[in-house]
């Protein structure tokens, strides 16, 4: 017979979390997430200060899921608290990229002498800085951040040509947590 698991996750004074079906929302520093979490083999309660993850029949594939859940709402935490950053680098060869927001999408004009311009779209609860050959995506919801970041990526693919040799494009250089005092600790 299988053995149960439990997953215990503390929160933090400040944060408040809540369940309403299979949504679980976290609310603290005037900012709000929320994660649906699909599938209905592990119980998530929320007791005291306090969420239980639960899982009873436990096999390799539940346990990893357990585990994945607990990750996310770490990650929820953490970005309630401190934040999210993605640093990218803007790389051009020969023809200068002209890189700027407009609203909710990032425009790209002049990639690789292209007329025609490229959008990159910025998810909700994400902000997109262009400062010269630098954009930096911040966010409290680290799959927004995240999201955004891989937007801007794909935005600028080489296609059709030797992506060694036109490497022309925007990158992802850096990632990580916002610290209190505007400092940045570099994730690993």
């Amino acid at each position: 017979m299988a053995k149960k698991k439990v997953i215990e996750i503390s929160v933090p004074e400040g944060i408040t979390a809540r369940m309403e079906g299979n949504k679980l929302t976290m609310s603290g520093n005037s900012k709000e997430i929320t994660k649906q979490f699909k599938i209905n083999l592990i119980d998530i309660k929320i007791e005291d200060s306090k969420i239980i993850l639960e899982a009873k029949n436990t096999n390799r594939k539940i346990i990893a899921l357990l585990n994945t859940y607990a990750a996310h709402i770490n990650n929820m935490i953490t970005g309630l608290k401190k934040g999210f950053y993605y640093k990218l680098a803007i790389v051009h060869s020969h023809f200068p990229m002209k890189v700027s927001v407009q609203g909710d999408v990032v425009e790209i004009n002049n990639f690789c002498g292209e007329k025609t311009p490229r959008y990159a779209k910025i998810l909700p609860n994400a902000t997109v800085e262009v400062k010269g050959k630098e954009i930096i995506v911040k966010s409290h919801d680290k799959e927004a951040a995240a999201q955004t970041a891989a937007n801007l990526e794909n935005a600028t693919k080489v296609r059709g040509k030797d992506e060694r040799r036109f490497q022309d494009g925007i990158y992802i250089v850096e990632k990580g947590v916002v610290e209190e005092g505007g400092n940045k600790d570099e994730q690993k």
